[in-house]
């Protein structure tokens, strides 16, 4: 067969922050809004006329002022119609703040349902390699937490910003058309609250990146340590676990108290600035009254204008801390996102159809990391409809092959026929339903008796579950149960692990895949459970070619051909009786365990 040239699996990436700016961070949060551009065009418009109408306000209570102070007498009719529009506009500002308010809020629900949902299929197509490196608590900390952070901001700060932007435009224009005389004295400090703003902005930035990255370390460590916790008090370590406990809790109170506390600066700083700037307003606008250079309802209008323009900055200032956050935190879910998927298929790639069960390893190496091999030079073949069984002692490589035949990694040289073909040659999906596997670790997910059996085969019949549960020998314990095939199941249930075993054997058993994997898969089962299924599976895996991984030789007794690995090479191979009557590695392990 010709050789072909196929890509490896994808190495495992560092999650080191990108090089990106906020704007590139930000740049992507945008293209999420741009997803509902009717929506963003319509909060657009509603943030405008609120704005608008509120910035009449200042100009219309000069105006009534002004109405008031005059040699006359008061203008009561004036100073009513002033301050009726005044009120009325106020309303109606008020009406579309409310409706803007409820827009964005369901505006940021769907862009955070949208990210959650990328973030989810995201991990589904990471490569293997990479989801080694990462725990289950970081991952669940960026789809949960980090996103939450984002969400938050989205639907506040953002809507805040916006806001504040058009506001203070307004404000400045505002300003600018009732005294150009007090806009120069007030200009002396807008450079500096922005100044202080921006430069204490900056500061936070990493202060909140490690914040996010403590509490994915916390969560990640509490993950760990809660799914072993009978094994930490088996061993009397609950003092040394709670010690680390307190530590990462430490450090992740510690980064939350550093970036709150810079960001809890920001506020008064940028408040103080804006105050001494009314400070300068008044005292300027009283000396210009003096001199006949301004009315009254113009100063009236200019302070107001003028609070308008800072109450922008000193929310931007108190929230600038929760955007850093947001940032920060959108950051991780990106860096995520920016993962390299799982090498595609090659561009030829076809379905597997019509399997036969035709494996063959043809001087394959392999090892999970550069200048670390841990498989050699391996060479063997498993004919349609044998059992192939492979022992040999822990780290020998025998999960590897697995891994190997399913492409979850593919080697870095030699290559694997499935049907005369390389497995590369074939397409992932199809591919990895020609297999069912049953591995040492079990897992039953929330849901009935039934649906966790007829999750091997789509579309099974109660009748197939139930034969399926039968062959495995737990329909006795089904039949017991309160609902029978309709019980709720979950995981961490009431099952012995022994029981949890024998729901993912007739699982296995119920798919029609041609190609079966036994990862220990009877570790869990005591040796009387043993015997009874050891027929049952006999039966039940004729027809298909099986891959055994065992350490109890029982098992693997009958099996067609026996592989002996040791330091990532076959040392042996043969039948049962074979290897015995050789009396080498094969005939020590099997005396370790039975004499």
């Amino acid at each position: 067969m010709p050789k072909i040239d196929f890509t490896g699996g994808v190495p495992a990436v560092k999650d080191a922050p990108p090089k990106g700016s906020r704007r590139a961070v930000a740049a992507r949060l945008l293209r999420y809004y741009m997803l509902y551009k009717g929506r963003v065009l319509i909060a657009f418009v509603l943030m405008l006329a609120s704005n608008l109408f509120a910035l009449l306000g200042p100009w219309l209570s000069g105006r009534a002022i002004d109405a008031i102070d005059l040699p006359a007498g008061v203008d009561f009719a004036s100073v009513g119609l002033y301050c009726l529009l005044m009120a009325g506009f106020y309303v109606v500002s008020a009406a579309f703040s409310y409706l803007l308010s409820v827009l964005m809020i369901g505006l940021s629900q769907r862009i955070v349902r949208r990210m959650r949902q990328d973030v989810f299929d995201k991990i589904l197509v990471l490569p293997v390699g990479q989801l080694d490196r990462l725990s289950a608590g970081d991952l669940i900390n960026r789809i949960s937490y980090d996103i939450s952070t984002v969400n938050a901001s989205l639907s506040n700060d953002v809507l805040q910003a916006a806001t504040g932007v058009v506001t203070a435009v307004g404000a400045f224009a505002g300003m600018l058309l009732v005294s150009p005389l007090l806009l120069g004295v007030f200009s002396v400090t807008i450079p500096v609250a922005l100044a202080v703003a921006i430069a204490r902005g900056r500061s936070m930035r990493p202060l909140f990146r490690r914040r996010s990255a403590k509490l994915a370390e916390l969560n990640g460590f509490s993950e760990e340590m809660l799914s072993g916790l009978n094994t930490i008090r088996a061993y009397g370590r609950e003092e040394e676990i709670g010690a680390k406990f307190r530590q990462k809790n430490t450090e992740s109170a510690d980064a939350y108290y550093e970036a709150d506390y810079v960001a809890s600066l920001i506020g008064p700083s940028v408040n103080f600035v804006n105050n001494f700037g009314t400070v300068l307003i008044g005292t300027a606008g009283a000396f210009f009254y003096l001199y006949g250079m301004i009315s009254l309802g113009s100063i009236n209008a200019f302070l107001l204008y003028a609070r308008r323009f800072s109450g922008p900055v000193n929310e931007f200032a108190n929230i600038i801390g929760e955007i850093q956050s947001a940032l920060a935190a959108a950051e991780r879910v990106f860096r995520l996102l920016d993962w390299p998927s799982e090498g595609e298929d090659a561009p030829d790639a076809r379905e597997l159809r019509d399997v036969r069960g035709e494996v063959e390893f043809c001087h394959v190496r392999f090892g999970y990391e550069e200048g670390q091999t841990i498989i050699r030079d391996l060479s063997f073949a498993a004919g349609a409809g044998q059992t192939v069984a492979i022992v040999g002692p822990t780290g020998a490589g025998k999960t590897t092959l697995v891994n190997l035949m399913m492409r979850f990694y593919d080697p870095q040289e030699g290559e694997i026929l499935l049907d005369g073909m390389d497995i590369r040659s074939y397409t992932r999906k199809s591919l990895r339903a020609a297999f069912t596997m049953v591995l040492q670790d079990t897992w039953l997910f929330e849901g009935t008796v039934f649906e966790n059996i007829a999750y091997g085969k789509e579309g099974a019949t109660i009748e197939e579950v139930k034969r399926a549960a039968q062959a495995a020998h737990i329909d006795a314990l089904i039949e017991g149960m309160p609902q029978k095939y309709d019980t709720l199941l979950t995981d961490g249930g009431a099952l012995s692990k022994g029981q949890k075993q024998l729901f993912t054997i007739a699982r296995a058993m119920l798919s029609p895949a041609k190609l079966l994997i036994l990862d220990e898969a009877t570790s869990n089962v005591d040796t009387r459970t043993e015997l009874l299924i050891r027929d049952a599976m006999a039966r039940l895996m004729r027809g298909r070619t099986c891959f055994v991984i065992a350490h109890r030789l029982t098992t693997v007794q009958n099996a067609d051909l026996i592989l002996v690995v040791k330091d990532g090479d076959i040392v042996e191979r043969g039948t049962h009786g074979q290897l015995l009557r050789e009396n080498g590695f094969y005939a020590e392990i099997y005396r370790a365990q039975f004499e």
